[in-house]
């Protein structure tokens, strides 16, 4: 599902999310139409990945993968979370930005798309403690 998820640039082998889920803190939630992979070091969490079926997409499922993601993050201690998306993906940016993350930095030529010239990734950061 992730290749099909982003066939538009290179999806991550079988091997690349077992070397991550090796790291400690490292966990996946979701099934077979959206996941989501977060890493959690001391109070921080990054959201590694998060994908949904292409046939799926429209439904709501990323945003309740990303909120279930956000749980157990803080569950796991995590008081801010953190991820990169790139700064042509409007469908992410907007359910990121309705979620309550908010940009604080730019990485230019971040993602390198199959087709195409490099994309700047937008750093994206979110409280998970109410204030």
């Amino acid at each position: 599902m992730h290749a099909a998820a982003f066939s538009a640039s290179r999806a991550w082998s079988e091997k690349e999310f077992a070397d991550l889920l090796t790291q400690p803190g490292t966990f996946v939630l979701g099934d077979m139409r959206s996941f989501i992979m977060i890493r959690t070091v001391l109070d921080e969490a990054e959201v590694l990945t998060l994908a949904t079926d292409p046939e799926k997409r429209r439904q709501g499922l990323a945003k309740a993968t990303l909120h279930q993601g956000e749980r157990q993050a803080a569950a796991q201690g995590a008081t801010t979370v953190f991820l990169e998306v790139a700064e042509d993906n409007t469908p992410a940016i907007a359910l990121y930005t309705a979620s309550g993350y908010r940009q604080i930095g730019r990485r230019p030529g971040y993602y390198v798309p199959k087709d195409g010239a490099p994309v700047a990734a937008l750093v994206l950061r979110k409280s998970l403690t109410t204030t």
